[in-house]
């Protein structure tokens, strides 16, 4: 079975198109980096260990001190990472991982609504981190700079 390529109506916005590809993907991985850095800020700098502890305590995941550290360094180093471009397909592995147990294990309960809780926010960034751990760091990041990346 053979695939064509879809043809653009406007042909005339292919070299628009081409020229920000790369600039698109670079500001959507800094972004998206930003966001979970907030979120690993926002645990280290307000809830600390012990808080973040009791959260995974609360939504049954244990050992809840592992859990919280983990959620603590990927969300912060890792999302620096991120935002950088270095160890990307990595951090982005993990952090899929760790937003799909956190869908899973607090979030689908509450239904699909982030409203309610729910877990359409989480999917997202989720899917954004598994969509940046198959495609790498791109054109513009450390990861390329050094010439290197798992």
């Amino acid at each position: 079975m053979t695939t064509a390529e879809t043809k653009l109506l406007f042909p005339g916005l292919a070299g628009f198109y081409a020229s920000w590809r790369d600039i698109a993907y670079t500001a959507m991985r800094v972004i998206i980096g930003y966001i979970l850095l907030m979120h690993g800020w926002l645990k280290v700098g307000t809830f600390g260990l012990a808080g973040v502890s009791g959260l995974m305590a609360k939504s049954g995941l244990e050992p809840t001190a592992a859990f919280a550290v983990a959620a603590m360094f990927l969300e912060t180093v890792g999302a620096i990472c991120i935002i950088i471009g270095l160890f990307t397909r990595f951090f982005a592995a993990a952090l899929a991982i760790e937003l799909l147990i956190g869908l899973l294990a607090v979030h689908l309960k509450a239904g699909f609504s982030v409203s309610n809780g729910g877990y359409e926010y989480i999917l997202l960034l989720g899917i954004v981190m598994f969509a940046i751990a198959i495609r790498g760091g791109g054109p513009y990041s450390v990861d390329r700079l050094i010439g290197k990346e798992l």
